[in-house]
């Protein structure tokens, strides 16, 4: 159960940034509502995950599916480059998230 609540905390994450570049600078009313919100929800699951997770393994899947996510919703939305550069970037987060998933299911 732990986990998806870190997988949702970091999808909510993705929207929480994807608000924050919409909000232009805190000047747009609902995009800004919609971060804190959002960033609440994000902090207020991840605070329950780190009842029964590691803090490492945990903070590093969140804050890697919140980078992946939102560099996604970036290239896909928002007009962001896709360089093969920053697709293999992406992919090397993803490799990591995967790997301390692993580590973390071997030492327990």
């Amino acid at each position: 159960m732990a986990w998806v609540l870190i997988v949702v905390a970091g999808l909510l994450e993705v929207a929480m940034a994807s608000c924050l570049k919409l909000s232009r600078g805190f000047s747009q009313f609902w995009p800004s509502a919609g971060f804190v919100l959002f960033a609440v929800a994000s902090f207020g699951l991840l605070s329950l995950a780190l009842r029964s997770l590691d803090v490492g393994t945990a903070y590093a899947v969140w804050t890697g599916i919140g980078a992946v996510g939102t560099a996604t919703v970036g290239i896909v939305a928002m007009g962001d480059s896709a360089s093969p550069l920053r697709i293999g970037a992406l992919a090397l987060i993803v490799i990591g998230i995967v790997g301390l998933n692993l580590a973390g299911s071997n030492a327990h």
